[in-house]
């Protein structure tokens, strides 16, 4: 009997250290290798912004509210940039066969933001998308501290206080 509880008792305690480590531990981006519109190769563990937010929002040519968000996005991003310095970047998740529209679409809509193309939906995978639009924003040490699914009206004034807390040294991850 004292075997068992002793068992018993060592496994409650290393899956409360587990869980433990699991809660601090920081989501960083992961290594994966997609390229941009241009065609060069980017290692998504590399993505930087000199210590600013990164917002990272996957989207495809087919996801109506996904362009609404880059859309609606566009016309604050460089009020953004200049008051909080981030930096947005678009991951087409659009596959090889309608990938070739991304460019012309960014361009046609005046997107002012890094576009990337995850054809192969690699990245997307590494970052455990599910559903479009998703987004993620990221501390100035590159650190995952905030994600969202979908789009509503109003939500980009949500995501900008968000921003402006982080360069204030707030904690964002509660919300």
């Amino acid at each position: 009997m004292k075997k068992t509880a002793t068992l018993i008792l060592c496994i409650l305690i290393a899956s409360i250290a587990f869980s433990q480590n699991q809660e601090n531990k920081v989501k960083k981006l992961p290594s994966v290798i997609i390229k941009d519109i241009d065609g060069k190769s980017i290692n998504t563990a590399e993505l930087s912004n000199n210590g600013k937010p990164i917002i990272i929002s996957f989207w495809a040519l087919w996801c109506k509210p996904c362009q609404k968000e880059l859309s609606t996005i566009a016309e604050v991003y460089e009020d953004w940039q200049k008051e909080t310095g981030v930096k947005l970047i678009a991951v087409s998740i659009d596959d090889s066969r309608s990938s070739a529209r991304v460019k012309p679409t960014a361009n046609g809509n005046n997107w002012g933001y890094e576009v990337l193309l995850d054809v192969n939906h690699d990245f997307k995978r590494a970052m455990n998308v599910n559903q479009i639009p998703h987004t993620f924003v990221l501390n100035g040490k590159g650190e995952i501290v905030w994600q969202h699914t979908s789009f509503a009206e109003g939500s980009e004034l949500e995501l900008i206080e968000l921003i402006r807390k982080l360069n204030k040294g707030e904690d964002i991850s509660g919300h």
